[in-house]
């Protein structure tokens, strides 16, 4: 039963990367770019654990934690970046 669910998963995010990947493709206006970007960080956040869930290993759960704190970092920097033109002031 949790393999199902776990399959079911796995295509809603997947669905929902390939969606976030069109916006950052099409996306008018740089809001809309960046915020595909952290949307697609945050996807692949959530696939990492699908698959330390279906593997069922931690080390995955590490991983995602870091990334999860650079993507964050990234996200921040990218926006300064637009809205100032520099990143460190």
């Amino acid at each position: 039963m949790i393999d199902i669910a776990l399959y079911i998963a796995f295509g809603a995010i997947g669905l929902a990367q390939v969606l976030a990947m069109v916006r950052l493709i099409l996306g008018p206006e740089i809001g809309d770019r960046i915020l595909a970007l952290d949307t697609m960080v945050i996807n692949a956040i959530a696939l990492i654990v699908l698959v330390g869930f279906y593997w069922g290993t931690q080390v995955y759960f590490e991983s995602a934690i870091i990334i999860a704190m650079l993507g964050f970092v990234s996200t921040v920097a990218l926006a300064r970046f637009v809205l100032r033109g520099d990143i460190i002031e």
